[in-house]
């Protein structure tokens, strides 16, 4: 019979079965009652149930299995116990970034309005961007993906009416600490672009009078050994 590893451990992969969501459920019904993961609407809507499947992050529920797939938890945050990790900094992220309508303006929104927003409010706060990110993974203090993607959001959203508190708030730790990988566009479930938010953010931010502080440090007389006479 076939088998799947998760967390180590090779587990048979029952006949007729290829959701990696049903498989978890099969498993813990019928081989092991002590696998612990995370599941909730099984359609892809809620992000609770993100893994990662040969090293990369996905919705479980929306996973098909192949033999010897591998399973494991998301990066970057404590794993409680097999697929199931701390998912608390979530609210710490949204907080210190305000990601959230701060300031309620009283201007008429229209259709075009809401459009502009709808993609970036698609976010289901399933955590695969912050697993992708190579930024989180040597700053713990980095507010990370979907946290600037939901600033985005808001800074987009005619109804708030204080962006440059906002703007403010992603200096430190945000958008500049950014490499522009692209990692966390390219697992986003709900395909939100959030490298291209992070460059906005950057245009806004330059326009409000932020400068890339990676700039005003550059040593523009480092020594890369070219020499204009070529020798």
């Amino acid at each position: 019979m076939d088998n799947i590893t998760i967390c180590d451990k090779a587990y048979d992969i029952e006949s007729k079965v290829d959701n990696l969501l049903t498989l978890l459920f099969s498993i813990k019904h019928n081989q092991s009652s002590s696998l612990a993961f995370r599941s909730g609407c099984k359609s892809g809507v809620c992000g609770s149930c993100a893994v990662l499947v040969n090293g990369v992050e996905k919705l479980a529920c929306k996973t098909t299995i192949k033999p010897n797939d591998k399973i494991e938890p998301l990066k970057n945050a404590r794993v409680i116990k097999d697929l199931i990790v701390d998912l608390s900094n979530q609210t710490t992220f949204l907080d210190k970034s305000k990601a959230y309508l701060e300031k309620k303006s009283d201007f008429k929104i229209s259709i075009e309005d809401e459009k502009k927003i709808d993609i970036s409010s698609n976010c289901i706060l399933c955590n695969s961007c912050f697993s992708s990110c190579p930024v989180y993974e040597v700053n713990k203090d980095f507010i990370g993906p979907f946290a600037l993607a939901r600033v985005h959001r808001y800074i987009d959203d005619r109804k708030e009416s204080d962006i440059k508190s906002k703007i403010d708030s992603i200096q430190t730790d945000g958008i500049w600490d950014c490499t522009l990988c692209g990692n966390c566009s390219m697992v986003c479930p709900a395909h939100i672009d959030i490298k291209n938010n992070i460059m906005k953010l950057r245009n806004k931010s330059a326009q409000l009078g932020y400068n890339d502080p990676n700039i005003a440090t550059f040593d523009t007389n480092l020594d890369f050994g070219f020499n204009p006479n070529g020798f």
